[in-house]
Order: structure tokens, then sequence, then C-alpha cells
């Protein structure tokens, strides 16, 4: 396959642009009975998009317009029920709500469709793999939650695939709802071996829960909930004396947090030899190494998991985003049987109502088998070194200028600009030429790109297209 940016005079298609799982719009389907007489009887139909066309670009809204008409107000829902800040932000976007997925398109309910190179790393394998969706829908036909008495065959079954590609040792297995409830369940795990201190990275990310937000450095949403856990340490990141030096004031009482990218600290990529490091200073000083590959794990860097590249074995990894197949949120922590031992022994110490219910665990077993079908970890290897490419001439233009930089690993990418203002306008450029990204909550000048592996050339052409055009626009109004 070969990715190159087209000129910008080039058009794209949106046709054909799926695939196994499908990526055309379906036809419309009639919509279920509904009280609300202003409700179309019919959904419309994916814009389609003519190569003969001088441009070809999806017909979303500019940021900002009226919602569409003949539905509920969705903005006014949320601003009655779920926050006003929240509202306010799904104004700015168009007023626009989602309705529909598959593989790389999300549907609005105008009918608009957009391409999805965002949702935070969480489709990996696109939006409801035909797979998963079929997996999680036998087991709704069968036997949906547990009784959390009997043993649960599922959650055993998918604990033991996750386990098949985890890091040599890594063999147990405990199943969440979240990716901050992995970290949650980590941090509990190292206070269970006598460890209370924890050494974190500074623009590290590991969730907003109490727990998972002390070791998220950052103070915006740190400062509102203080005191959060004690004797907690930030250092530099990439910074192996730092590290150490940390370590020595807690020698054989700390537990060390770290991600092999820091994907929403604006996809930062530490020098080769970084974790090796890190996993040799932990065992020097006693430390537990809680290895965090939510957003990286699952193929996302090219490898099943971010320290592959090193063959590191942490004690704990965290694992979430792309276990879910993009179906049904499920998360786990998994660890060496001498790290899990206080779990093993004693199953009531951590537990959940929801935690490796069958439906998340068959959406975790369908989405491994699937990735080994369909080599999907391989598949991403080869495509993010090429789509990083040609983002890169995209934004060669502006390099120096508007952008600062363009960085990534497998099909984690992001774009760095000299100006907050550029993250938060070109996103909104994006939207309203039918593209989702994603900016980065602890790097704010940093957009992000998180592309599924299974797009293929044709949608690939479109997002180049279109973010080149995006950055034009982005570039003139900020130089008014």
């Amino acid at each position: 396959m070969t990715v190159s940016p087209p000129s910008t005079a080039s058009t794209a298609s949106t046709a054909s642009t799926g695939p196994s799982a499908g990526l055309a719009a379906p036809p419309s389907e009639p919509s279920a009975p509904s009280s609300e007489p202003s409700a179309p009887s019919s959904e419309p139909s994916a814009p389609s998009c003519e190569p003969s066309a001088p441009s070809c670009e999806p017909s979303a809204p500019r940021a900002g317009t009226a919602a569409p008409t003949g539905r509920p107000d969705i903005v006014d829902l949320y601003l009655k029920h779920i926050g006003s800040g929240r509202a306010v932000m799904g104004r700015v976007m168009g007023g626009m709500a989602e309705v529909r997925s598959e593989g790389v398109w999300i549907h609005a309910d105008d009918g608009r469709r957009f391409l999805d190179f965002g949702g935070y790393g969480v489709f990996i394998m696109g939006h409801r793999h035909p797979a998963v969706v079929e997996a999680v829908h036998r087991q709704i036909d069968t036997h949906p939650l547990a009784s959390r008495v009997l043993l649960e065959p599922v959650a055993a079954r998918a604990a033991q695939a996750l386990a098949a590609h985890t890091p040599p040792g890594l063999d147990y297995v405990h199943f969440v709802n979240s990716g901050a409830e992995a970290t949650e369940a980590a941090l509990k795990l190292a206070r269970a071996h006598g460890l209370t201190s924890v050494i974190t990275t500074r623009s590290g990310f590991h969730g907003k829960t109490l727990g998972a937000l002390s070791v998220t450095a950052n103070t915006t949403y740190q400062t509102p909930f203080q005191p959060l856990l004690p004797d907690v340490t930030q250092v530099a990141y990439d910074d192996p004396a730092d590290l150490e030096q940390a370590l020595a004031a807690h020698r054989d009482r700390a537990c060390v947090i770290v991600e092999p990218v820091q994907g929403e600290g604006g996809v930062r990529i530490p020098r080769p030899g970084y974790l090796g490091q890190v996993r040799a200073l932990c065992r020097t000083y006693g430390a537990l190494l809680v290895v965090d590959e939510i957003q990286t794990g699952m193929g996302r860097l090219g490898t099943w998991w971010g320290v592959d590249a090193e063959d590191v074995r942490p004690d704990v990894l965290l694992v979430g985003k792309g276990l879910s197949g993009g179906v049904v949120p499920v998360a786990a922590m998994v660890a060496t049987a001498e790290a899990y031992a206080p779990f093993s022994r004693d199953p009531y110490l951590h537990t959940s109502t929801f935690g490796a219910s069958p439906i998340a665990c068959a959406a975790a077993l369908a989405t491994v088998r699937a990735m080994e079908e369909e080599d999907t970890v391989a598949r991403a290897a080869a495509l993010g070194p090429r789509i990083l490419t040609a983002v890169r001439d995209v934004c060669a233009p502006y390099q120096g200028g508007l952008v600062r930089e363009v960085r990534g690993r497998g099909l984690l990418i992001g774009i760095e600009f000299a100006e907050e203002q550029a993250v938060g306008e070109l996103m909104l450029e994006l939207i309203s030429r039918g593209v989702l990204v994603n900016n980065s909550l602890n790097s704010t000048r940093v957009l992000r790109l998180t592309p599924p592996a299974v797009v293929e050339d044709s949608a690939l052409d479109l997002f180049l297209t279109t973010l080149g055009a995006a950055l034009r626009g982005t570039a003139d109004r900020m130089t008014g």
C-alpha cells in the first residue's frame, strides 16, 4: 500500500473506503416509532462524493452553526442534565450528535459522516468490528451478567487469550471497566505489598479517579481535589538520573508508573533504552514497575505493547482502550505471579460488581482473536510510518511557523504547534470538513492522531487532503 499526500488540487473519493468490516454507509433504515412528531421517518443516507467534482470534502457544518432541526435539541438536554461546559463545547462543535458508526466512520444525526482519526486511541480495530459485535450479541443472548458466585468461563478464556500476548510471566489478569480502574487496581496492589510511595512522570496521564489522578501529573485536574494520595513524587520523563534520585530516597517502598510513550502528554517518545533503564533501576532499588499501556498497547505503537521494542518485562501492565474492540468498555491489570500474589490469595481484596462481566470479556476475547486472525499489529507497524511521513509532508509548508514538530510511533501521531490556539482552530476546521481528531489533555499545543489500523488508501487520501485544507484555513485565520 502506498500512502502519499495528494496535491492541493487533487480530488478525493469517499467511495469504497472500508475494510472487510465495511466502511461505506449502509442504506437508510426506517426509524423506530417515536413520540416526537418532528422526528424524521428514516435516517438520511451518508453524503456521497463524486470523483469528477473539482473538490470533494464531507459536508459537515462549520463549528458554531445551529444544531440540526427536526429532533430534540441535544445541546439543550446536555445543558439541563449533563453539564453546561459540555453543552457549550457541543454547540461550538456544531451541535451534532453521533448516532451510528462502522469501520473508520461516525455518522451524525443529520446524515453527515465523519472520518474518525481520534477516539482517544480506542478504535484500533475501527468501530463495531463485526467479529466483536457478533461475540457480544451472542453473549447477550446467553448470559450477559454473572452471579459472581460460580466460575465464569468467558473471563477465564479472555484472560488466557490476553496473557498469550503479554510479556513472558505476566499471566494473571484482573479485568475492570476502564483504564482509570486499572490504574487504581495497580496502586492498591502496590499497597498490598507495603509499597506506599509512588513515583510518576511529569505530563504522565493515568486517569482521573482519585488514586489515578494522584499520578496524573497535571495541576489543572489535581488542584480542585487536593489532598490526593500522599507520598507521590514526580520525576522528569525520559530522565533516568532523576528517577534514580527519587528511587534512592524511597528504597524498597516505591511503585513506579510510566508510559512507553506519553500519549496525553503530547506523544512524547523517549530515547531508545529508557524503559530498559527504568526496569533496571526498579530492580536495584526494590520498586514495583507498573507500565501503563492503556493507550499505547494492543498494537497502537506497531507492537503488541510499547515495552516490546526494548524487551522489557514490567511487574504490572495496564491494558485498556483497544481491548474493547471498539464495542464494549473493558480494561485490565495484568501482573506476574509474584506481583499478583495478594490479589490471588484473597479474591475479595479488590472487587467490582461489573468488573470481568461476561459481555466485556466476550468483547475482549473476540478482539484478541480478531487481531490474531487479521494480523492487526503488523498492519499498524506498516501503516504507521507511512501515515507519519505523509502527515509530515502535508505539514512541511508550515514547519518553523505554525507547526513546530510532527512526531509519532506506530498509529500514535502528534502535531505540535507554536501556539495553543492553533490546536483548537485546526480541530474546528477538521470537524467542519468531516474529520475527527483529538487534543492532548496534558499538552495543549499538540493535536493527536490515533487512526485505526483498518483505514484504507482512499480514506487516507481523504484525510491528507482535508488536513492540508484545514491547515491552510487555520494559518489564514491566525495570520489575519
